[in-house]
């Protein structure tokens, strides 16, 4: 190397030092690189399917869908059935809200009406109904034994009895002799007519259009009622409409 000239061996020293930055270049960038595969993006774009987190279950924990009420009939019972001249009463009951409805063929207040009625009426236990609620849907519902605290049987030890109406029990002595009085004292109302206390003037007015016969029958079906558990907004409904349509003929 000595022996080239002076100006040969610096030329070939730049090269060397050239091709040793070139490599150096070389690597840094490809380093760069690498390191940019390995690195996470800072946000996420979408693109790629992030972990789940914890919070992501926490509306599964609090309302399972194994656990929550699925449908309109999974908390509604059947708790009676009360056949009046030609319609049918079912009384039905929400284990979940501890309210008690009134369905019949004509729709209620919700859009609910009774469509069909199965099972042996001398056997309750085979009792059920078609309801079509409110956008058209028909349900099924069975009879169930009520909670104890939702009915409210009236007082008094079995006697002779009556017709109440309906597939309710036979009323008691006391029962049927409450019928016959609050037919004579129409006036003063009765414990299964609907009203917390006498009866409003419109309605005495049409009572008084009702012979005692009339009015003692349909005390009879209210008892019946009342015996199996039906609150006061429904048996005030039912006795209003019994009392109309006795007064305009309807018996």
């Amino acid at each position: 190397m000595s022996l080239l000239p002076y100006f040969v061996r610096k030329k070939i020293m730049r090269l060397e030092q050239g091709a040793l930055l070139m490599g150096f270049c070389f690597c840094a960038t490809m380093a760069g690189a690498e390191a940019t595969q390995q690195t996470p993006p800072a946000t996420d774009d979408g693109a790629i399917p992030q972990a789940m987190k914890g919070e992501d279950f926490e509306a599964l924990l609090t309302n399972s869908p194994f656990t929550r009420s699925l449908g309109f009939s999974d908390s509604m019972i059947l708790t009676g059935l009360a056949h009046i001249d030609d319609d049918v009463f079912a009384t039905l009951f929400d284990t979940k809200t501890m309210e008690s409805h009134v369905v019949s063929k004509t729709a209620n207040t919700k859009g609910w009406q009774l469509v069909g009625v199965g099972g042996n009426a001398a056997i309750m236990q085979t009792w059920s109904v078609k309801i079509q609620i409110a956008g058209g849907e028909v349900i099924s519902i069975r009879y169930q034994q009520p909670p104890k605290k939702t009915v409210r049987v009236a007082s008094g030890g079995s006697g002779p009895g009556g017709s109440s109406g309906g597939n309710s029990p036979p009323l008691s002595s006391s029962q049927v002799e409450e019928a016959k009085n609050a037919a004579v004292n129409y006036k003063e109302g009765f414990t299964s007519d609907g009203y917390p206390k006498a009866p409003p003037p419109e309605m005495v007015a049409k009572l008084s259009r009702l012979s005692v016969s009339q009015r003692e029958d349909i005390n009879r079906q209210m008892l019946g009622l009342r015996n199996q558990g039906l609150g006061m907004d429904e048996r005030r409904k039912i006795y209003e409409n019994l009392v109309e349509r006795s007064s305009q003929g309807g018996r």
